[in-house]
């Protein structure tokens, strides 16, 4: 099914987005990513963004997270405005609220395992309580590291780098994590690992996880599909199966020819 994006902000929202619009160059050269794009990310949810290559999947995520600027249009982060917030504040909202899992891992290579969740703490200047490393412990059992702890990203598989990078993205418990591409580097069975905990995360933690993905396997594991085409949102969905999301991209590809 297909709606209407939101208009009014959902009061469980997580991030909003209202008209947002980002262009690149002038003139002829001028290239629309995102167009005039309306939607909310909901608390608690599983979100996958997709779309052909050049749809504005990346960039939807850029500025959700406030890592890239609007033309124009308003994104609320947490309930926060980002369009008006400077380059301190907003550094300081995404390192409060906002958690990353990157294909590439963006692990620290001189740090173990533990020093690598623990780093976004380390980065902010806060102290780990007892509840929170409760929790951190509760992460590492939950996602198999206990016995590769101590160590450094070099010792351990693709499917373990990235089990430890989103330890380090859930260990703040974040308002929101974005993933871009986490199963990009991974094969088909450290990928379906992955994908199950990042669904935990969301169904079992409450955790709101938005994934960029090209892949319709990896989006059949989240309980929401947003599709993008040209820079517009041209499909809100439920959960499919991957030859249903297969079949809906492959629509848009013809489309476009």
């Amino acid at each position: 099914m297909t709606s209407t994006p939101h208009q009014e902000q959902s009061a469980s929202a997580v991030v909003s987005l209202r008209r947002v619009s980002r262009t690149y160059g002038e003139g002829t050269g001028r290239v629309a990513a995102l167009d005039e794009v309306s939607v909310d990310i909901d608390r608690g949810g599983f979100t996958a963004i997709m779309g052909p290559s050049g749809s504005g999947k990346s960039t939807l995520m850029n500025v959700a997270a406030g890592l890239d600027d609007v033309t124009s249009g308003e994104v609320m982060l947490a309930g926060r405005p980002l369009t008006h917030l400077d380059d301190d504040a907003r550094t300081r909202l995404r390192r409060e609220e906002v958690g990353f899992v990157f294909q590439a891992f963006n692990l620290v290579p001189t740090l173990s395992a533990r020093e690598n969740i623990l780093l976004p703490f380390e980065l902010a200047g806060r102290q780990v309580g007892a509840e929170q490393q409760r929790w951190i412990d509760h992460l590492v059992l939950t996602l198999g590291l206990g016995e590769r702890i101590g160590h450094r990203p070099s010792e351990l598989s693709g499917g373990q780098q990235q089990r430890v990078a989103i330890a380090r993205a859930l260990a703040s418990r974040p308002s929101v994590i974005f993933a871009d591409e986490p199963t990009g580097n991974l094969d088909s069975r450290s990928s379906r690992e992955v994908l199950t905990l990042l669904r935990t995360a969301a169904r079992e933690y409450g955790q709101t996880i938005a994934m960029v993905s090209h892949d319709p396997v990896a989006a059949s594991y989240a309980d929401r599909i947003l599709v993008l085409a040209d820079g517009r949102l041209v499909g809100d969905h439920g959960p499919l199966s991957p030859q249903q999301i297969s079949d809906l991209l492959i629509g848009f590809e013809v489309g476009a020819a």
